[in-house]
């Protein structure tokens, strides 16, 4: 799906600031616990934790998709919502203003927006916050006290008990959200069955994408060392092919002019953020990504040194001979305890 960006000016850009600044003090102490996005001591991971731990008690799982959030909100209802907060005339205005802007096309053309709020705007996750807090996490709290969600911006998953539970509230949640003039996905939201040892029956849907990962039944292992079936996140195919994808814009092996130090200062920050972040949950799925990373560097220094051209296995062993030597050069070979070695660095 695509969505509209809007960049904003430096001016507007300070603007929204000072609304936010103004704004999240006042409406951050009613937010509801389960409501991780965008919010102070608050991360996507602590939203995946909690989400891992709650399939482990609950059997299914609604996953929502809002269509075209971002792209549908009716600014009535946004500037209903705001209100609820503060009467403060000046960010009404301004917020009134921003979401009415036009769009401007690559041509120059203005487009009048009737309804959606831009994205790219400093101020756009806490208004978004404050709307689905009100359509959705106080709903929740008041109509379905004792059904469990984690929402992070508008992806949403929601818990429940049985499988005719998670159609009642599906609808119920259909329903609330075309009061608030929007749409369930009909074919994006799923109801999805968690899967594992002690729940072995068969159903349609055993997974779902949240956040980068991707849920499902798991082969793990206990403190005892035996191993079941988990229902369990890990880094999910699409994470890990724009991993790959980014990995090749790098065009390692065509970086002859840098030495081996050069390329790990320039792409350990990289390589450590994202085994910081999809590396948290079943990190061992992490590492068909990582060794497309080690042939482009044996691919690398193929190209760099004449007595590696059309050598692959001596070009291994020669990484693997600087990975023994210095382990900790490249992020993922001490982080996942990837190092190369002669003959084992997988194909591209």
């Amino acid at each position: 799906m695509q969505f509209e960006t809007t960049v904003p000016t430096i001016a507007d850009r300070i603007a929204q600031t000072v609304v936010k600044l103004y704004l999240e003090p006042v409406v951050e102490p009613s937010f509801h616990p389960d409501s991780y996005g965008y919010r102070p001591r608050k991360s996507a991971l602590d939203a995946v934790g909690t989400t891992r731990q709650r399939c482990w008690r609950y059997a299914w799982v609604i996953d929502l998709d809002v269509r075209g959030f971002f792209d549908n909100l009716d600014h009535a209802l946004v500037l209903r919502a705001v209100r609820k907060y503060t009467q403060c005339s000046w960010i009404l205005l301004y917020l009134q203003r921003w979401l009415e802007a036009p769009a401007q096309l690559e041509d120059g053309t203005l487009v009048p927006r009737t309804k959606g709020t831009p994205q790219g705007g400093v101020v756009s996750p806490l208004v978004a916050n404050i709307f689905l807090h009100l359509a959705f996490d106080d709903w929740m709290r008041r109509v379905h006290p004792d059904i469990p969600f984690e929402r992070y911006a508008d992806d949403i998953v929601v818990h429940c008990g049985t499988e005719a539970q998670a159609q009642q509230v599906l609808e119920s949640i259909r329903r609330r959200l075309a009061q608030c003039r929007l749409d369930v996905h009909p074919v994006k939201t799923r109801i999805v069955y968690c899967k594992d040892d002690d729940r072995p029956r068969g159903y349609p849907q055993e997974r779902f994408d949240f956040l980068g990962y991707t849920f499902r039944p798991r082969r793990s292992k206990n403190r005892w060392g035996k191993f079941f079936i988990n229902f369990t996140p890990a880094v999910s195919s699409e994470a890990a092919t724009k991993m790959r994808q980014e990995m090749r814009r790098w065009r390692l092996p065509l970086r002859s002019d840098k030495t081996i130090t050069d390329l790990a200062r320039m792409w350990n920050p990289v390589l450590r953020g994202w085994i910081q972040y999809y590396g948290r949950f079943y990190p061992s799925a992490l590492r068909s990504v990582f060794r497309h990373l080690n042939n482009f560097l044996v691919r690398w220094a193929m190209r760099k040194y004449k007595r590696l051209r059309r050598h692959r296995h001596r070009a291994e062993r020669w990484l693997g001979g600087i990975a023994r030597r210095e382990p900790r050069l490249f992020a993922h070979w001490h982080l996942l305890g990837l190092r190369p070695a002669a003959g084992v660095t997988g194909a591209v």
